[in-house]
C-alpha cells in the first residue's frame, strides 16, 4: 500500500487553503442548521493560537478533514472537527480523533470534552463509540445565556 493510500494526520500550524476550505464547508453546514447564536464554533485564525494543536487530515493524498484541541489548565476540548461526506466511514474521524486524544493526553490532561449540536447525530454516535459520555455545560459555555446552548450537546472522555 502506498503512503498516499491511508489516512494521515498532520500539523497544520497556518490557516492553508486546504484549511480554509475545510472550515469554511463546516460552518455553511453548521448555518443551514443552527443560528448565530447557537454556533460555538472559533475563527480561523482564532484556532491558531499558543494553546490550540490544529491538524488537517489527508486521504489518497487529498485533505478530507480536519480538527483541533484546545488545551486548558485541567481539560482539553475539541476543536472545529469535520469530515468531508466522501471520506466518511473510512476511518479519517477516529483517526483525527485519536490523535487529538494523544495531543492532550500528551499534555498532562486527564479530560477531553466537546461540544456539538443537537441535529450533529453521526457526530455524537463517532463520540459515543469512542468513549465520550454526555456531561453538563463545561468553561465558557457555563457563562451563555441558556438560549444560546439550547441546542449544544457536551461530552467528555477520561483520557488519562
Amino acid at each position: 500500500m502506498n503512503s498516499s493510500d491511508r489516512v494521515r494526520i498532520e500539523h497544520a500550524p497556518t490557516g492553508t487553503e486546504e484549511v480554509r476550505a475545510l472550515v469554511d464547508e463546516l460552518e455553511t453546514l453548521l448555518a443551514a442548521e443552527y443560528t448565530p447564536e447557537q454556533r460555538h464554533g472559533l475563527a480561523l485564525d482564532a484556532l491558531f493560537q499558543p494553546h490550540i494543536r490544529f491538524f488537517l487530515a489527508t486521504l489518497h493524498g487529498q485533505a478530507v478533514g480536519c480538527g483541533g484541541v484546545a488545551l486548558f489548565d485541567d481539560f482539553a476540548e475539541v476543536k472545529r472537527m469535520y469530515v468531508r461526506d466522501a471520506a466518511r466511514r473510512q476511518g479519517v474521524a477516529g483517526a483525527i480523533l485519536t490523535r487529538l486524544e494523544d495531543e492532550a493526553r500528551g499534555a498532562g490532561l486527564s479530560w477531553l470534552r466537546l461540544e456539538t449540536g443537537d441535529n450533529q447525530i453521526a457526530a455524537m454516535q463517532l463520540y459515543a463509540r469512542a468513549g465520550f459520555r454526555r456531561c453538563a455545560a463545561f468553561g465558557d459555555y457555563t457563562l451563555m445565556a441558556p438560549q444560546s446552548i439550547a441546542t449544544s450537546v457536551f461530552f467528555e472522555k477520561p483520557i488519562g
